[in-house]
């Protein structure tokens, strides 16, 4: 049987003067394209029910275990954030922003996980690893 998930996902990133807002827009849908995205003044907002693109992208590159590190240490009860540097996304890469604020501001993304727990979901996005290769569970 298939796992059903049921998370939100939001996501938020300036758009600074010195910027495309169509480049930030393309950066955030390199990352989430089953985003809706919203375009405001100065920032753009999106709106997703799934990570699966980006769980692709963390196995490509493999780096599930930063991953978790950083979804579990940015946790508050079911949700979990992090943030995301906006010229890698841009080129289709996740690079999490750590330590000092990047100059063109990042992608800040919040998940709120309904079901199942945030355990089960975040093993799902980004499973536990043992000599940098996924678990099988």
């Amino acid at each position: 049987m298939t796992a059903v998930y049921r998370v939100d996902v939001e996501v938020t990133a300036p758009v600074y003067d010195t910027e495309v807002t169509s480049r930030v827009a393309d950066a955030v849908v390199n990352i989430f394209p089953s985003a809706d995205l919203d375009e405001g003044f100065g920032e753009i907002r999106a709106e997703a029910h799934s990570l699966d693109h980006f769980s692709e992208l963390l196995h490509r590159q493999e780096i599930l275990d930063t991953a978790r590190g950083e979804f579990f240490s940015n946790r508050e009860g079911n949700a979990f954030s992090f943030a995301l540097k906006k010229q890698a996304a841009f080129e289709d890469r996740v690079n999490f922003s750590v330590g000092e604020p990047d100059e063109l501001g990042e992608i800040s993304v919040r998940v709120r996980v309904d079901e199942p727990s945030l355990e089960e979901y975040v093993d799902h996005v980004a499973p536990p690893t043992e000599d940098g290769r996924p678990i099988e569970g």
